[in-house]
């Protein structure tokens, strides 16, 4: 198997993983980046986290299109709402 990265980087960047909890607690924003049937993967995630966290705080948001990076209110909106941030796309 060969993985290739798509940012094009002659030396990739080694990158580590941010430290868990192990838990989730507080609000999850679910962020739809607008591609086809995004909306139901972002569905199915909510419907995941409802049964797998009881009380889990759900906050979804959508962009306005996934050709350009959402914009900068709509950034400070799920910072200020949010704890977590899941970005789905679907195609």
């Amino acid at each position: 198997m060969r993985i290739v990265d798509p940012t094009d980087e002659r030396v990739p960047i080694k990158r580590s993983l941010a430290k868990r909890s192990g838990t989730i607690s507080g609000s999850v924003a679910l962020l739809d980046i607008s591609k086809p049937r995004g909306d139901v993967l972002i569905e199915q995630i909510a419907a995941r986290l409802r049964e797998e966290i009881p009380g889990v705080e759900i906050h979804r948001y959508r962009k306005p299109t996934f050709t350009k990076p959402a914009p900068e209110e709509l950034r400070r909106q799920i910072a200020k709402e949010s704890d977590f941030v899941i970005e789905a796309l679907a195609d």
